[in-house]
This record gives structure tokens, sequence and C-alpha cells, in this order.
């Protein structure tokens, strides 16, 4: 992917596709369920730039060329205009496992990590196991958004420094042993494609860790048992009940993942380097109720001598939260679906007004009596 334009030629258009995780997202808060946004997305713009969140579907992924996979941190530094985005060829990728992990799961996940080796053919460096169980909880808060924490973050510190100093990986996978709860009502709603995700925050913890403290690509995936098998699963969450592990769409994901590049007062300026900067994005498409995220709120800022994006509220994909761009002071345009934001986002690319594809259009002045 090349972000340097031939002088006199448009510029690369680029569009950020944001869904929280976490919060229950009508789209985007199951197995995957919004990689077909993020296809049909990526035919109409230059650059997609989303999370894993999007794109993970466990057993299920595809690759899209002209798409970034940016951890949920690393996309909040790339907002702030802090870090830039530099595209690889390739990645290689040091796996962690959790010391929790029983004998036979764990062997589950290295087969999964066999598999897109000899399958696939990515370069994946040799495993760590945490020299402690990393002890996750999970939670949920009063919203019903959920989250976690970890009891020895320490030890996967640990892990990461070794593969990353010692191994020489580019891109981290952590695949971490996750509570049973086979009898949750949690568990079961979201089997159904109702209520949230309750593995989700306490995943988004553990890859913001490896990525605020070595600033390299992380993904998660959580180890569980095999659930039991239930003929009425909902669609949206059917991905996760065909396998014994969640690992391949993250290894696929990372292993083009894009680099984080560190503005600081010794580097060249930011467009001279070979990477993607935050002043560079075009559109902004996230849930009408999402807004109080790190990264919208910084896009939603003025940045001087650069463009605002056009940033696009969906309203039907309802959240459990209830930030509009109203509560936070973003100026936005609203879509009523995935469908009406691509074709918002392929009049932008135009550069045409919006609404110039409506029946009316409001005078520049008022008419003189």
């Amino acid at each position: 992917m090349q972000f340097n334009t031939v002088q006199g030629a448009n510029r690369p258009y680029t569009a950020v596709l944001l869904v929280p995780t976490g919060i229950g997202a009508a789209i985007g808060g199951y197995a995957g369920d919004a990689l077909p946004v993020a296809k049909a997305i990526a035919q109409v713009v230059d650059c997609l730039i989303t999370h894993p969140n999007v794109l993970n579907g466990a057993q299920l992924y595809w690759p899209l060329p002209n798409a970034l996979y940016v951890e949920g941190y690393g996309l909040d530094q790339f907002a702030a205009g802090a870090w830039g985005l530099a595209p690889v060829h390739r990645n290689r990728i040091g796996l962690i496992l959790d010391q929790g992990i029983e004998p036979d799961l764990r062997v589950r996940q290295l087969q999964a990590a066999e598999a897109v080796r000899a399958t696939l053919g990515l370069e994946l460096t040799d495993y760590v196991i945490t020299d402690a169980p990393l002890g996750v909880e999970l939670q949920t808060a009063a919203s019903g958004a959920t989250w976690g924490t970890i009891a020895q973050p320490d030890s996967l510190l640990r892990a990461a420094e070794r593969l990353i100093h010692q191994v020489g990986a580019d891109a981290i996978a952590v695949v971490a042993r996750f509570p049973d709860d086979l009898d949750s009502t949690a568990l079961q709603d979201y089997r159904q494609g109702q209520g949230v995700d309750p593995l989700a925050g306490a995943e988004a913890v553990i890859s913001h860790l490896i990525v605020r403290q070595f600033r390299v690509p992380c993904a998660h995936a959580p180890a569980l048992a095999p659930l039991p098998l239930d003929a009425n699963i909902s669609p949206r969450s059917a991905a996760e009940e065909i396998g014994y592990t969640f690992l391949p769409c993250v290894l696929v994901g990372l292993s083009r993942a894009p680099q984080f590049v560190a503005r600081d007062a010794c580097a060249p300026t930011p467009r001279s380097q070979p990477a993607l900067w935050a002043d560079q994005v075009d559109a902004v498409i996230v849930p009408e109720t999402a807004f109080g995220g790190s990264a919208v709120l910084h896009f939603g800022q003025r940045r001087l001598g650069a463009p605002a994006p056009l940033i696009i509220a969906v309203q039907d994909n309802a959240t459990t939260l209830h930030v509009t761009p109203e509560t936070v002071g973003i100026t936005a345009v609203r879509a009523s679906s995935y469908l009406e934001a691509i074709g918002m986002v392929v009049a932008h690319r135009a550069g045409l007004r919006l609404d110039a594809l409506r029946a009316a259009i409001a005078p520049l002045w008022p008419h003189q009596a």
C-alpha cells in the first residue's frame, strides 16, 4: 500500500471504520459480523483503517489488501496524531500462551498456529508460555458494556518482551485462558445474537497493555472450553462455534498489520515519512450512540491546516451506550444504515456536497422579494 501520490494527482482517499468493542453493537458486536461492512467500504476507498473487533471472525477471515488492521490503543494514538501507520509486506508473529491454559487446550492453539504456517504460509516465531497464569476476570459495567482485569499483567509483559527483543517478533498474538461460564445469561444471550460479548472488554485490556508498552501490533484470542451444541445459534455468533480456537483470524490480521511510527522532534516531518497520519483521514464511520471513544473524539477535533474529515453517525447500529455526536460536540452527518453511509463516502470522494444527491437543495441565500 503506497501513500505517496504523483504531484497534481488526487491523493488516496482514506476512511476509518470504528465499532467499539464490548458495547453490544448490533453490527460488529458479535463474531466478525461487521466484516461485510468493511468489505463493502474497502471497495469504494483507497485505504480502510479498522480494528480487530471488526475483522476477526474466529476461523473465518477475509484479507482486504487495502485495509489496515489496527489495535484499539494504537488506533487511539493514531487518531491523536501521536503515531503514524506504516504498512508492511509481512510481520513475524510471536505467540504468547497463558500458563493457565490446560494442556489439551494448549495443543489446540498450537495446532492452529501450525495450520496457518503450513496452509497460509504465515511466519511465526517460537511461542512463549507466561511464567504465571494471567488470571483474567470478566466484569460488566452498569451500562451493560463489558470489561475485565488481569491478575498478572507483568507476566504478560515479560513474555512479550522476550518475543520482541530476543526472538525478533514484529507483532504479538496472545491467547489467554478466559473463565468458562456456560450457564450465564450473558453467554446465552450472546449466542442468540442479543446483548453484549462477555469477553470483548477484557480482550481489549490485554492487547492495550502490549501495544502501549512496546508499540507493536497485537491482538488477542481467548482460550475457552468448547461449548455444548446448540442448534439455534444466531448467525452473527456462529463463527465462534465452528472450531476449538479463535486464533486463525488473529494471526491472519497480524501478519500484515501496520507498524506504528512515533512522532518526535528528531523525526522528519510526518508527510515525508512512508506512513499514514491522522490528518490524511477523509471519513470516519461510527455507530450513532458510540461517540465517546478516544479515537472519534480526536477525529472530531479540527486540526490547523488540515480539512476536517467527514464523520458519519450510523443510526441502525444500536449499542448499549447513549453518546451521540451532540453529546460530545462533534459535527456529524447521520446515515440510516451502512448502505447509506457507503453512498455518502462515494459522494464525498467525488467532491460532491451530500445534499446535491437529494431532490431538495436549500438556496445559497434567501430569495429577494
